[in-house]
């Protein structure tokens, strides 16, 4: 019988729903979604299982333990009271990293100084030595304070999930693949229909689309901190890569991806050899003032915000004519993602929906429209 855990999957703003859906999906139990991260209970295959799964999610964080943190004193003896022991080796590397939100405790440096004393002396005296090598892996101490309250974590991942390996090169302004990932389920893609990306950069969009399509997990390519953890039986992972690899689907896919510059387009189809999906997604060189395409489809698209690639007077004009072409089109639905305040203005078209994300720092909005 496997350890159960409680583990955390800290996820982008406006995305915890899918990532609690997601968990739901994979079997996992007491989901539960919170501001900026979704809380859920398993075991140690579940570990690797939800590592290797996750789509929208980034990173799995297992949680050593809770405790008040409105003094540094409190903090102190909260986390030495913590069961380390239970994860972290002798040997053990363990940095501390986080971050504390309308809390007393604002210090981030200090803050880790007191997690770290605590941490270490609590394996200082169930090792009974005085002096932690600290020269095997790693077993990176993760801590948010929250309202003087704290949660010690362990981060299981290593590189974020959003890293699924296939995009060592981007273009000036990459779509993190969770927030594609995202775009993509929120349009209900599941490999029925034609999807076309008229701005698609790096492929971002078009290859998470060929990856929802064929059921592949993002990370079925990639490693995980956690996988050189003595804590953690080693045979998950190839248990967990096998059961995914079980439910993946074959098919012929219709998902499209035009850029005007050509540069992006090679490098779009490059990664796309890397995530294993270049069979089921083509890329080509295409301007999206022209984007023209007989009835029905999906456009699923993050056109420049004008706050990093170009000026902001470049892209309004941009919506305007890609707008002007889109009204064109016949029975297509369209998933866009803007920064802009006035898209809809620019574009031309009032959304029928709009949903507030986040591209990392920056603020956006999703407009859907049925057509």
């Amino acid at each position: 019988m496997m350890d159960a855990y409680r583990m955390c999957a800290p996820c982008l703003f406006g995305l915890e729903g899918l990532a609690a859906d997601e968990l739901r999906r994979l079997g996992l139990k007491d989901v539960a979604a919170e501001n900026g991260r979704v809380l859920f209970s398993g075991n140690a295959a579940d570990v690797a299982r939800a590592n290797i799964n996750l789509r929208t999610a980034e990173r799995v964080l297992l949680i050593v333990g809770q405790c008040p943190a409105d003094t540094f004193d409190k903090l102190f003896e909260g986390v030495k009271a913590m069961p380390w022991e239970r994860f972290i080796p002798i040997d053990g590397q363990f940095p501390v990293t986080g971050y504390s939100l309308n809390s007393a405790l604002h210090s981030i440096p200090d803050c880790q100084r007191i997690i770290k004393k605590a941490a270490a002396d609590r394996l200082a005296a169930k090792y009974r030595t005085q002096w932690l090598k600290e020269s095997g892996e790693k077993y990176q101490i993760r801590f948010s304070i929250m309202k003087d309250s704290a949660m010690l974590t362990l981060d299981t991942s290593g590189t974020g999930l959003h890293k699924r390996g296939y995009r060592p090169a981007g273009n000036a302004a990459p779509l993190r693949e969770t927030l594609a990932a995202a775009m993509v389920t929120l349009a209900r893609y599941r490999g029925r229909g034609r999807v076309c990306d008229p701005f698609c950069g790096s492929g971002t969009i078009p290859i998470e689309a060929a990856l929802a399509a064929k059921n592949r997990a993002p990370g079925i390519f990639r490693h995980f901190a956690a996988e050189k953890w003595i804590s953690l039986p080693g045979g998950i992972w190839k248990d967990a890569v096998t059961e995914a690899k079980d439910r993946e689907f074959s098919g012929d896919y219709d998902i499209w991806g035009g850029d005007v510059d050509p540069a992006c387009t090679e490098i779009a189809r490059e990664n796309a050899k890397r995530a294993g999906v270049s069979d089921a997604v083509r890329f080509e060189t295409a301007d999206a003032r022209h984007f023209e395409r007989d009835a029905g489809g999906t456009i699923i698209s993050n056109p420049p915000y004008g706050e990093r690639v170009m000026e902001v007077r470049d892209a309004e004009e941009l919506y305007r004519r890609f707008g002007a072409q889109a009204k064109r089109l016949e029975d297509w639905k369209m998933y866009i993602l803007s920064s802009h305040p006035e898209f809809e203005k620019h574009f031309g078209m009032k959304a029928a929906k709009k949903r507030k994300l986040y591209n990392g720092m920056i603020k956006c909005d999703l407009y859907m429209y049925m057509k």
